[in-house]
Order: C-alpha cells, then structure tokens, then sequence
C-alpha cells in the first residue's frame, strides 16, 4: 500500500485547491486524518480521526471513512459510500456507489460489540459493483471482481468472477477487466489487453 502524505487536516468551510490534495468545502476531514497527495474528497464527504487516504485517491459525494480505515494509492470510492473500521485497501481499489460493508456479523443495539470488529481487506485491484455488501471478516485477493448487487459472505480468489445473494463465482477476470476463457491447456488471453494468463491448480496467473 502506498504511503500517503502527513498533510494537515484542513478547516472546515475551506476548499483547499491549493493544498497537495483536494477537500470540498462541504466535506468534513476531522484532524488526525491523513490524505494523500493528489486526492480528491468531494461533496458532504465525513474522514475521521486515524483514517489513512492515500496518493491519487477519488472519494465521491457523500463517502464516510471511520477511524484505522486504510486506502492505498489510487483508490476510487464512489457515491455513498461507507467504510467502516476493519477495510483496509490495497492500491487501484474500485468501490461502485452505495456499495455496503460491515465489521461485525451479529450487531444489536444494546450490545455493545465495538472489541468485536472483524476486519476485511481488500487486494491491490479489486474492484466491488454498485449496491454490493461485502460482510466483514471477507478477504478479497487481488484483482477479485464483485458484480453489481451481489452480496459477499466468504473469501474470494485472485482474479476470481463472483454475483449473486450470496456471492459465487462463474468465471475469472483479467486485471484489464476482460473475462477469461481458458482452453485444454490452462491458458487464456484478455480480450482488454491481450495479456496472456495461466490457470494451475485453480488458480490464475499472468504470464510475464
């Protein structure tokens, strides 16, 4: 994960255009966040003390990052948003507007659960759809791709093709994006990038 710049918290009310990062004037940064230089935090945006955004970073309107979440560099979080405490990101992470996470699997309100909190990270390159919920204590590897509306309850593979309620997968995806059909020999080619990938014992591997 990329290391973000130690950048003061800005005020309240201020733009910040001139800062190494960008903060709209309706977002709130509390101090104790860290923003990366390079990053965007748009309209009615809440980062709160202890989060980490890093370089390069998109926040979109209305994204909540609570304390100890961690994005690396180059990460797009889309509208509406919440990451709570236990996400952690990797670099070149893709979150579609409303995506939902959580941090512990059985809440109540009169119980207080807050020691509770499962962690779910989240590998260089994964991308998760719109309106998908990835339940907390879920380690994402890289390049996993979530389609729009599914609902992850366990691990998922590298390079790994889930949907559904709860999620499964149906195939592989390239780190371009591009689905990936593997003939006799356990060899695909993206049809984004023409990169050549291997599938051994179930699991996929670019050729270099």
């Amino acid at each position: 994960m990329g290391s973000p710049s130690k950048s003061k918290a800005p005020k309240k009310g201020e733009a910040h255009a001139t800062m190494s990062y960008y903060v709209h004037e309706t977002a709130i940064v509390d101090p104790g966040a860290i923003i990366g230089s390079g990053s965007k935090v748009w309209h009615f945006c809440h980062l709160m003390p202890g989060c980490e955004i890093g370089k390069d970073c998109s926040l979109g309107q209305n994204v909540f990052v609570a304390q100890g979440v961690k994005l690396g560099c180059n990460c797009k979080v889309q509208n509406n948003v919440s990451l709570y405490s236990g996400v952690t990101c990797g670099n070149n992470v893709f979150i579609g507007p409303s995506a939902v996470f959580t941090n512990v699997l059985n809440p109540r309100s009169a119980v207080n659960r807050k020691s509770e909190y499962l962690p779910t990270r989240l590998d260089n390159g994964v991308t998760i759809g719109a309106n998908a919920v990835i339940v907390c204590g879920t380690h994402l590897a890289h390049h996993a791709f979530v389609g729009a509306g599914s609902v992850v309850t366990k691990n998922v593979p590298a390079y790994a093709l889930v949907v559904g309620n709860p999620a499964r997968q149906i195939g592989w995806i390239s780190a371009a994006g591009g689905r990936l059909s593997f003939n006799a020999d356990g060899r695909a080619t993206c049809p984004e990038s023409d990169k050549i990938y291997l599938l051994v014992d179930n699991e996929v591997l670019p050729l270099k």
